[in-house]
């Protein structure tokens, strides 16, 4: 049987990524992101996309684009996402405000959309990115490891009130990602480098990581992962005496 994604932030990086595995594996998938555009000439690259252009941070039109997708959705994948560099204290209110507004709303906002149509069925799927900044903050990151940890709790919380209901609610926490946000970071070469290093298996991850990430949590194999975050990273995270040595 067939089944439907919607991807918010999927009109190009690791959500484009994401939507275009998932169509390749038979799914029917919405391309949900705010660059009218862009979302366009995604879904003019992907056989049977459906185009919904709408802004995370606006639960109306979020609504909406859920009802113009056409059917049930199977599965949610919060992609959507900022980040504003800087000292934390020498952010503007309006910097502190989209963070929080597109990574932690915006899920909020999505994954009740996708609650309301799910549950009534007894059946579903959402999964939002969240990141390895939601472990450990990075220095100047602004509001956007706090976001993040935000989601890794949101989506166990609806684990654990929906979870009788047959819906399922799981993260994944991507690492050094060699693209979407993060292509600015890695076109410096010494940055690239250094960031590669510290990485146990050698080698940044891509897109295609994250979106076999999704794919595995939506299948069958993974049908008893429930409330999980599963950090995408190569072993970063688990890595500080290789990047503090004793000599």
């Amino acid at each position: 049987m067939s089944r439907s994604a919607i991807i918010t932030g999927s009109a190009n990086g690791i959500g484009a990524a994401i939507a275009a595995l998932m169509a390749a594996n038979g799914y029917k998938v919405g391309i949900l992101d705010r660059d009218e555009a862009a979302v366009e000439a995604r879904c003019a690259a992907i056989d049977g996309a459906v185009p919904l252009s709408c802004d995370v941070c606006d639960p109306k039109a979020v609504e909406n684009a859920f009802d113009r997708f056409g059917g049930a959705v199977d599965l949610l994948v919060n992609n959507a996402g900022i980040v504003r560099f800087g000292q934390l204290a020498d952010q503007s209110d309006e910097d502190i405000r989209a963070a929080l507004e597109v990574n932690l709303f915006g899920v909020f906002w999505a994954t009740r959309s996708a609650v309301r149509r799910m549950a009534p069925r007894g059946n579903g799927h959402v999964i939002s990115l969240t990141s390895i900044n939601a472990y450990g903050p990075g220095p100047g990151s602004g509001a956007y490891p706090a976001s993040k940890a935000g989601v890794k709790q949101l989506m166990r919380q609806f684990a654990l009130e929906y979870g009788e209901a047959g819906l399922r609610f799981n993260s994944i926490a991507p690492g050094f990602i060699d693209g979407g946000m993060s292509t600015p970071i890695y076109a410096d070469p010494k940055i690239r480098a250094l960031r590669t290093a510290g990485v146990p298996l050698g080698r940044l991850g891509t897109p295609e990581d994250i979106a076999q990430a999704v794919l595995f949590l939506d299948s069958p194999q993974g049908a008893y992962i429930n409330g999980h975050d599963l950090v995408v990273d190569g072993g970063v995270t688990h890595a500080v005496l290789k990047n503090l040595p004793r000599e």
